[in-house]
């Protein structure tokens, strides 16, 4: 009982941040469940944040579910998703019967840029944190630019970059001298 109180309250912290969605929770995610938690690694919270985006959903309430079900199986899963979304939920609710009253305010709208700024920096630091721990090779750096481009200049589809992302390590990671276990980079 008290791993799911556990997982609940974590992840209604994490539920509290409901500005800028998914992306925007990521920081948050990695600092409570990898560095405070310690219930998963860095490369499995990666995983869980990819698996999550070409799932169908929202990727942080997806990621809520994988790191739940992880720590107490099904049960857990749906008490972290419980706990990520009720505060959202309550939060959201306010903001809508509220929110319209004042959204004509110049303060309001400078304050709702402001926090838009915020989020985007948010965001940047996970990218930076995340691709210090997973980007370790010239592969993984060719992949990474790849996906970039692709995704950046040609708006290809992330469920399509992140299966052809994985097909390019599964094929080429094991290949010697491509940085990968049959002897390439350690």
């Amino acid at each position: 009982m008290n791993l799911y109180c556990d997982l609940f309250f974590t992840f209604a912290r994490v539920g509290v941040c409901t500005f800028g969605g998914g992306y925007a929770m990521l920081p948050i995610l990695q600092r409570e469940i990898v560095e405070k938690k310690k219930w998963a690694t860095e490369e499995e919270l990666s995983d869980y944040f990819a698996i999550g985006q070409c799932t169908p959903g929202i990727i942080a309430v997806n990621t809520a579910t994988f790191v739940g079900s992880s720590q107490a199986g099904i049960p857990g899963g749906v008490v972290a998703t419980l706990g990520l979304v009720f505060p959202c939920l309550v939060i959201i609710t306010l903001i809508a019967a509220f929110l319209g009253n004042f959204e004509h305010i110049p303060a309001v709208r400078h304050a709702m840029g402001g926090v838009n700024a915020c989020v985007v920096a948010l965001i940047a630091v996970s990218v930076i944190k995340l691709g210090k721990s997973t980007v370790k090779n010239w592969l993984g750096w060719g992949i990474f630019l790849a996906v970039l481009a692709l995704a950046a200049l040609a708006g290809v589809s992330p469920v399509i970059l992140i299966v052809a992302a994985g097909m390019l390590g599964f094929f080429l990671g094991d290949l010697p001298g491509r940085g990968g276990k049959g002897g390439g980079q350690k």
